[in-house]
């Protein structure tokens, strides 16, 4: 079989690449401007996970090549060490290991030893994870309960006190993707947020969908500035998050503590969903339970009914403007870990949903200082009780 020729880049355009990678484009785009196909661009990218090698660069303490080459010419004029280590202000010592690992004093050439120093600083750096296989286990362990690095990192400093047990969610990252690394296993990707091959830029764009309009709403402009700084608990945001075969659950988030509820809706007729809703809000305490604010789908056509079942005041975002619900949005992509897309949602029983979402209210998190939702919801029981 006649195999394909080896595509080689340069240097600048192995830069190009990752420049390009790092404000968001496709592998398609970023081929496109070497006329290439994308697996060659993915082929650059994927020896790093995704995750732009950092640029190598010489210790100001190192020899140069320009102090290499006097000591060339001094060696060859039959100069003494000490004279030649006056002469570059370096130690006699220095200049002795220098000319005795490249040759000796017949041997010596400036080039050959620059480029043997730079080969040989090439060294693989091994990580805190690979070091620390304790720090590694515990890392490990509450990847598989889906919580994500920088949450695991918040945690470990918060609860260990020895500097041995903390790492950076970079560190977690890179060594993930990264697997020449040896820390951490391949198979821990798939419980990452987004189970991808390598790591995307923030920047990457995403699609968002477009639910449809409703009428007679009350703008989320009109909602309590005390639900808006997220000052006082009880200011809910909501949601549908959609399976195959037409099915669906309902998603509730409190803004102040992130907690989260699910309920188990059996069609995304408005009746149905608003019938889930008012079976959630009459859980919660009334002052546990103020505001919601939902996107503008259909499936909320009958808020009103809502609002008079419970006395609770809807409010809608902007028409395509779901980021103004960021906390519910961020949560229906924490779900996909346990709901990916494409799965059957009718399969799971209102127990499982309150199992999941038990799951994602013991998840430490950032903004929270990495208490968990649980611990800052139970605090608001508590001071109404």
């Amino acid at each position: 079989m006649k195999q394909r020729p080896r595509i080689y880049y340069t240097e600048s355009q192995k830069a190009l690449m990752w420049d390009r990678w790092q404000r968001g484009d496709s592998l398609e785009q970023i081929a496109q401007a070497f006329n290439r196909h994308h697996s060659s661009v993915q082929g650059i990218l994927v020896k790093s996970g995704g995750i732009r090698p950092a640029p190598r660069c010489r210790s100001r303490l190192a020899l140069t090549l320009a102090e290499r080459e006097e000591i060339s010419r001094a060696v060859a004029a039959g100069h003494s060490l000490r004279s030649i280590a006056t002469s570059l202000g370096r130690s006699p010592s220095t200049i002795s290991r220098e000319i005795r690992r490249n040759g000796g004093q017949r041997s010596y050439r400036a080039h050959q030893a620059d480029q043997a120093a730079w080969d040989r600083a090439r060294r693989p750096k091994v990580c805190k994870l690979a070091q620390k296989r304790a720090l590694a286990y515990i890392v490990g362990s509450k990847l598989q309960l889906a919580w994500s690095p920088e949450q695991i990192a918040g945690w470990l400093k918060r609860t260990y006190s020895d500097e041995d047990f903390h790492v950076s969610h970079e560190t977690i990252y890179r060594s993930l993707f990264i697997q020449a690394r040896g820390a951490l296993k391949k198979e821990l990707l798939q419980h990452l947020r987004r189970t991808r091959a390598m790591r995307r830029s923030r920047h990457h764009t995403q699609k968002t969908d477009n639910h449809g309009r409703i009428t007679e709403t009350v703008s989320i402009r009109e909602r309590p500035a005390s639900a808006e700084d997220r000052a006082v608990p009880g200011h809910w945001e909501g949601d549908l998050v959609f399976g195959s075969n037409n099915s669906q659950i309902a998603t509730l988030v409190e803004r102040h503590t992130r907690y989260v509820m699910l309920a188990k809706v059996d069609g995304k007729d408005s009746e149905t969903v608003i019938d889930a809703l008012i079976k959630q809000a009459h859980k919660l305490p009334r002052e546990l339970y103020q505001s919601l604010t939902w996107d503008r789908g259909t499936e909320m056509a009958e808020h009103k009914r809502f609002t008079l079942a419970t006395d609770i005041q809807v409010y809608f975002c902007d028409p395509q403007n779901p980021w103004q619900r960021g906390s519910n949005e961020n949560t229906n992509g924490l779900l996909r870990q346990y709901f990916p897309k494409g799965a059957d949602l009718s399969q799971y029983s209102q127990a499982k949903l309150n199992a999941v979402a038990r799951r994602l209210n013991e998840r430490p998190r950032k903004t929270l200082d990495y208490e968990t939702p649980a611990e800052r919801f139970a605090q608001c029981v508590a001071l109404i009780s």
